[in-house]
């Protein structure tokens, strides 16, 4: 499988996982990068009408892993740790977030990933730790 063919194949398993037919994303991957949009609705946001911050580490996140997975082509990266500021507050629009891979070696990877609102304004950022875990990509659904 070539790099583009991996690629093309996480964007399938992201599109494929269940959680995300409530957040119908965007994807898009390139080595050490990856990129996610979602348009903002009313059912995302907490009893105040601004997006719960659960949306913003999902995406964050989500970015993240797929920003490390993009190395990996065998197993299932796992997020073994992850912070997340949120900086400012929104509830229309777009969500979009950029992970990029900082920093990796043989057992993890650190990857940072901000999330931007309509108006290409910072809205939160975060860093995790992620980690090649056993399970095989070419067994999660929507892998291929």
């Amino acid at each position: 499988m070539t790099k583009q063919e991996h690629y093309a194949a996480l964007c399938n398993m992201y599109r494929a996982a269940p959680i995300n037919s409530f957040y119908p994303p965007r994807i898009e991957i390139q080595e050490g990068k990856c990129t996610i949009e979602i348009d903002l609705k009313p059912e995302y946001c907490h009893s105040a009408g601004g997006t719960h911050g659960s949306v913003y580490f999902k995406i964050l996140d989500d970015s993240a892993f797929f920003a490390a997975n993009s190395y990996e082509d065998e197993v299932f990266v796992l997020t073994t740790s992850f912070t997340t500021y949120i900086t400012r507050p929104v509830s229309e629009g777009i969500m979009r977030a950029e992970g990029k891979v900082v920093n990796m070696n043989r057992t993890q990877f650190i990857v940072e990933s901000i999330a931007y609102d309509s108006e290409n304004r910072e809205i939160a950022r975060g860093n995790g730790i992620f980690v090649r875990g056993k399970f095989p990509l070419e067994k999660a659904l929507g892998y291929s």
